[in-house]
């Protein structure tokens, strides 16, 4: 309850005005680093997993083949893994994983799912950084929780309000 002196005085709490619907869908809120690791473990199980079965009992037979020629046999797994994880960023905007947390992936210039090419350089960065870590702790100390590989591709990981 607000008193006649304290809003005299000026000391009366302001009211907060509601944002609008359409205010509230242009407004980009970031996804934490928790939501983007949740969401990178789903992925690595639900599409990762299945390939590597397929490389290593179809392609090569067995997995003392696949310790033979590793370089070869990771080359196809993150090939392939690449090209899906692409198709699903270009088509859908969101892989299972982040479906699976209600964030999508959006070009940060347009504001909408992004194009193949910047799909694709955006899971070409992300694999580099992710051997090399230090793309991935540059998220840790940056306001909007953006990666190197998500700065040079122009792309980001916010939640999806829509849902």
């Amino acid at each position: 309850m607000v008193r006649w002196r304290d809003t005299k005085q000026g000391k009366a709490p302001k009211e907060k005005k509601k944002k609008s619907k359409q205010q509230r869908k242009d407004e980009l809120t970031f996804a934490s680093n928790i939501e983007k690791a949740k969401a990178f473990l789903t992925d690595t199980f639900m599409i990762m997993m299945p390939v590597m079965y397929i490389v290593i009992y179809i392609y090569f037979g067995n997995l003392k083949t696949v310790g033979e020629h590793k370089l070869l046999s990771w080359t196809i797994i993150l090939g392939i893994v690449g090209v899906v994880v692409t198709l699903f960023y270009t088509l859908k905007g969101q892989t299972p994983g982040l479906k699976a947390y209600e964030l999508k992936l959006i070009d940060i210039q347009t504001k909408q799912k992004p194009s193949f090419i910047l799909s694709f350089l955006r899971y070409i960065f992300f694999t580099i950084n992710f051997f090399t870590l230090g793309g991935l702790l540059y998220g840790l100390f940056r306001k909007d929780k953006r990666g190197i590989h998500d700065l040079l591709s122009g792309t980001a990981i916010v939640k999806d309000i829509e849902q």
